[in-house]
């Protein structure tokens, strides 16, 4: 309802209040995780400009988007604010395990290096566009450091979780179970891969 003033203007303030509110709500809605995680195709038509920032961090980094995806998937289930879980002692949130945070669940001194790196100062993990180009960088980097191909989603996997140092002493192969969670990957990176093709998506 518009209430009027002594000189005949309007005072919206109930109706800027309502739009004030709707705008937050519809931010944190875009904000959120897309609602189909496991269909890319979806996940593009839900979220604006996601396929163009994969597509443009593929080409950059000369990396596979199906991959790309893949890790970002399980890294975050593509949560914009996803850290790791405290663990308790006694019933107590003990201190945070990492500093890993956001859509790639980067590490403090990992962002730090792919910043100066990248030439990307103001890159945020809570920022797709910034999260998947830091994925493909990294790719980009075990490539070059450890010849894994870009397309191999199972040990980029398996590189971006025990870091280039980790994963060229053999770290993984005392973990059976981060080999599980990297067949994972690799299986739906093999789905994002098919669906992609099907909706037409190229680099």
């Amino acid at each position: 309802m518009t209430v009027f003033d002594a000189r005949g203007r309007g005072l919206r303030a109930a109706g800027v209040a309502l739009a004030a509110a709707a705008a937050l709500f519809i931010a944190g809605c875009a904000s959120g995780p897309p609602k189909q995680v496991n269909n890319a195709c979806r996940i593009f038509a839900e979220k604006s400009g996601w396929e163009k920032h994969t597509r443009r961090a593929a080409r950059k980094w000369r990396a596979d988007a199906a991959t790309l995806l893949a890790i970002m998937h399980q890294e975050s289930r593509f949560d914009a604010n996803a850290k790791p879980r405290r663990k308790r002692f006694l019933g107590i949130p003990t201190r945070r395990p990492s500093s890993a945070f956001g859509y790639p669940q980067a590490l403090d001194s990992t962002w730090k290096l792919y910043r100066r790196a990248s030439g990307n100062f103001i890159a945020q993990r809570d920022r797709f566009k910034d999260a998947i180009d830091f994925i493909a960088w990294y790719a980009a980097q075990s490539r070059r450091r450890l010849k894994v191909a870009p397309h191999d989603a199972y040990r980029n996997y398996l590189a971006y979780h025990e870091g280039w140092n980790g994963y060229a002493r053999g770290t993984h192969k005392r973990k059976k179970w981060l080999l599980g969670v990297a067949k994972k990957v690799d299986r739906q990176a093999n789905r994002y891969r098919a669906q992609l093709q099907r909706c037409g998506f190229k680099v």
